[in-house]
């Protein structure tokens, strides 16, 4: 996965290369973004486990100098965890929810009219984890005690204390821009996120080896040309 971002991060590079070598007009554009996000994380070993909503808002910045390419980066807040799955319990609920400050930076390849374009991002991120938050309706700090829980069951991750807030990984996505005369330009677009770092210790003799959050992310979008 670090040769993934080390490849995404390459990728971006080259695009401002190529946009430097030929004429185009500059297009720089900012605007906001926001929707509802979906995730959770790739457990090793594995944890039984369900999607939890969530939802992301920010700032947007887009950047093209060559026709088909360029650069967009993002500054938002993002919510990522997991909930925990207990089919066989339905009176039991744990969700666990992290927010981030995320900053993707993602080459821009884009399509069709100067009306109505299709376009594909793909990019690394990092982001910083200012917010960890349990909701839980028994006491997971000491399931023993609690009647009925489920035995057998991994319960480790449930009190962890957080190891990395820094996380990292690549972000890919496509969607469609409409554009509404020459300074305007709505978007709407469904992104992957998978994070390359551990949240938890995965050092040796730790519970669990990988720990990586895991993220899909429909947002909408509206940018406004500045040059």
């Amino acid at each position: 996965m670090r040769r993934a971002l080390a490849s995404a991060m390459l990728l971006a590079a080259s695009a401002m290369g190529v946009s430097a070598q030929h004429f185009y007009s500059p297009d720089l554009a900012i605007g906001v973004r926001a929707g509802a996000t979906m995730s959770n994380m790739a457990w090793q070993p594995s944890v039984r486990q369900s999607m939890t909503p969530g939802c992301m808002a920010g700032l947007t910045i887009r950047y093209t100098e060559e026709k088909y390419f360029g650069l967009v980066a993002d500054l938002v807040l993002t919510q990522r965890g997991w909930a925990e799955k207990f089919e066989d319990n339905p009176e039991f609920s744990y969700r666990r929810q992290f927010t981030y400050v995320q900053l993707p930076v993602m080459t821009h390849i884009y399509f069709g009219s100067q009306k109505f374009r299709g376009f594909v991002n793909l990019g690394p991120s990092v982001g910083f984890m200012i917010d960890d938050r349990i909701t839980s309706n028994f006491n997971y700090r000491n399931t023993a005690e609690v009647a009925n829980f489920p035995s057998g069951r991994r319960t480790a991750q449930l009190d962890m204390a957080v190891y990395r807030k820094v996380d990292y990984g690549i972000t890919a996505g496509a969607g469609v821009e409409f554009r509404a005369r020459r300074k305007h330009s709505f978007m709407v677009e469904a992104r992957f996120y998978y994070g390359i770092g551990n949240v938890f210790s995965s050092k040796r003799g730790d519970t669990f080896g990988a720990s990586r959050t895991m993220s899909l992310e429909a947002s909408a979008a509206y940018l406004f040309r500045v040059k």
